[in-house]
This record gives structure tokens, sequence and C-alpha cells, in this order.
């Protein structure tokens, strides 16, 4: 199974559109996570139109998917259980220190978040913390990114950058 791993798109309806470079991205996924900031409930619907989405609201979204989308998700997939939050709500001194509390007590084998914009992918407590970065909107960051998550009998996350 190959999951697409993005976040922090901040798309508009105002004629803004993913890169075609990474439009053939979408094409391959059998999954796709959101992990919050899509802006417009439009962005979320186009996703949809590619694969199955698992996402959660980030701090920028619409009342709309706010009330749509949870703020933090879990599920499992293939035996891997997989957190969603975008990375704003919560305690802790940053992003993925409030990514991995926000799943205190649950045990994921992955935590997927964003908020920052900034890829990141590490291991804590046994947890693998991961930002996928963002295709659209890098800040100050040298390339837009995303993730795969593939798994087979076990998993692998890589970043790709354009």
């Amino acid at each position: 199974m190959k999951i697409l791993l993005i976040s922090d798109t901040h798309l508009k309806t105002s004629g803004k559109s993913f890169p075609e470079v990474f439009v053939s991205e979408l094409e391959k996924a059998d999954l796709i996570v959101h992990a919050g900031d899509f802006i417009e409930e439009s962005v979320y619907e186009e996703l949809c139109e590619y694969a199955p989405v698992k996402a959660v609201y980030g701090n920028v979204d619409t009342k709309g998917l706010q009330e749509r989308l949870p703020s933090k998700e879990l599920f499992t997939v293939s035996g891997i259980t997989i957190g969603i939050t975008h990375g704003h709500l919560g305690n802790g001194k940053n992003t993925p220190e409030r990514a991995l509390r926000s799943f205190v007590g649950v045990d994921p084998d992955i935590i997927i978040f964003g908020h920052s914009h900034i890829p990141y992918h590490e291991i804590v407590g046994g947890v693998v913390l991961y930002n996928p970065g963002s295709v659209t909107a890098k800040r100050f960051q040298k390339r837009y990114s995303y993730g795969w998550l593939t798994i087979n009998e076990s998993y692998k996350i890589e970043t790709h950058y354009f």
C-alpha cells in the first residue's frame, strides 16, 4: 500500500492549484493523509477524487472544515496504527512535542503532523514523528516536500522534494 503524506497545502479557490509535478504523485496514492491547513473545502474534495482521504483540520481551515474534520484522527492500516494531528493544539514547546502529546496513552506507531511547514522525521519513545512539509507553501524551506508511507510486510517513510 502506498500512502501519500501531505500537510499545509494552503490552497484557496482563487486559481491556485497543486503543482503539475505533484499531481502525478496524487494519481499513485492508495490513500492520502492530510495533516491540516487545506484552507478551503474544495481542496479536500479535490483530493478525494484521487484516493480515499484521512485528514484533520488545521489552524487556518474554514469553519466548514473544522466542523467536518476532527482535530486528531487515529486509524490502523495493515497492522500499523497511525495518528494524524495538525500540531497547533495542546501543550508542548514545539510542534513535534505537541503532536506527540496529542496521542498520550494511545501508542500509535506513527504520528503524522504539519503546522510548521518543516519536514521532520524522528523516532521518539518508539513512535515515528513525521511532518511532510508542504507541496505549495514551503515558507523558509529551500524546496517543496511531501512524503510516502509504503506498507508491505514492514513500512518505510520517505520524504520527497521538488
